[in-house]
């Protein structure tokens, strides 16, 4: 059964660590992310950006596929089915679709617009059980078409949209999507300090976490940060297993091209992935 991700992420605050939020794009990516934080009794929360959901046939295909494979699997450890860097009608879409957590990011309006559609989502979230994840500042780089500088996050925005009754909040500290470049400044940890210092006990989100070198991770954690986003790490993974399997001519071995064997490399490859980064946040054995 999915569930909030509101219980996991207080325990993560509370224990100084962070759970996972993996991005997921087809039927491989969820099995390969349940089956390790099965393995490695880590709960764990699966991000599904618009575009994904869209590919994959819809929210309610999505969260009917989530639902299913968790039974399944005979998964026992938390579960919380995430919409990433959602609209004000994805997240409402996402809700009547069965999803269990919801991101508004309403950081690129102007800051009176976020407050109100965050404040709207949040009687609906609360009202159903769902845990709901703002944004103030922007996140730099692009996901879905959408491009971000990068902005710093107002300290006291923050604390005016945590108050709201939000569940998380995402806040820029200088993080990106995607591929960090070589002359990244890395990420305002005087930033970061500053918006914990006004909202206190909530847990904090960090997006972009592909590339963000162990020793920055584990300060942001100590800083307040209680989730962290994966998705770049994971297709790259992916990506490299696959395509070593296709020059190796492993495709081309008996039945190589059936889809499960072509496949498979690459789904172990995320499995990998996840488990280093499940250990590197802490939250092994935490479920």
């Amino acid at each position: 059964m999915l569930v909030s991700a509101e219980e996991m992420l207080k325990k993560a605050k509370a224990g100084h660590y962070a759970v996972g939020q993996f991005n997921i794009n087809n039927l491989e990516w969820t099995k390969s992310i349940l089956l390790t934080a099965q393995e490695m009794k880590s709960p764990v929360i699966l991000g599904v950006s618009e575009g994904a959901g869209k590919y994959m046939c819809g929210f309610k295909t999505v969260a009917a596929m989530v639902d299913a494979m968790v039974d399944s699997l005979g998964i026992t450890v938390p579960v919380a089915l995430h919409l990433d860097h959602g609209t004000y009608e994805g997240a409402k879409a996402c809700i009547e679709a069965g999803f269990s957590s919801i991101m508004f990011d309403g950081s690129s309006l102007p800051i009176e617009e976020n407050v109100e559609k965050t404040k709207e989502l949040v009687a609906t979230c609360k009202e159903k059980g769902i845990s709901l994840e703002a944004e103030v500042g922007s996140i730099g780089g692009e996901e879905d078409g959408v491009v971000g500088a990068g902005e710093c996050a107002d300290p006291e925005e923050c604390d005016r949209v945590a108050k709201l009754g939000v569940t998380m909040l995402a806040a820029g500290i200088g993080n990106i999507h995607g591929k960090y470049p070589d002359n990244w400044a890395g990420l305002s940890f005087e930033t970061l300090d500053a918006i914990q210092q006004k909202t206190g006990d909530m847990p904090l989100v960090l997006h972009g976490g592909t590339g963000i070198p162990d020793d920055m991770i584990k300060k942001a954690i100590d800083l307040g940060v209680s989730k962290i986003n994966v998705n770049t790490e994971c297709q790259w993974a992916f990506q490299k297993a696959t395509r070593e399997y296709i020059m190796a001519g492993k495709d081309l071995e008996g039945k190589g091209f059936d889809p499960r064997k072509l496949l498979a490399p690459g789904a172990e490859a995320i499995k990998e992935t996840v488990k280093e980064k499940i250990k590197l946040f802490g939250s092994d054995g935490k479920a």
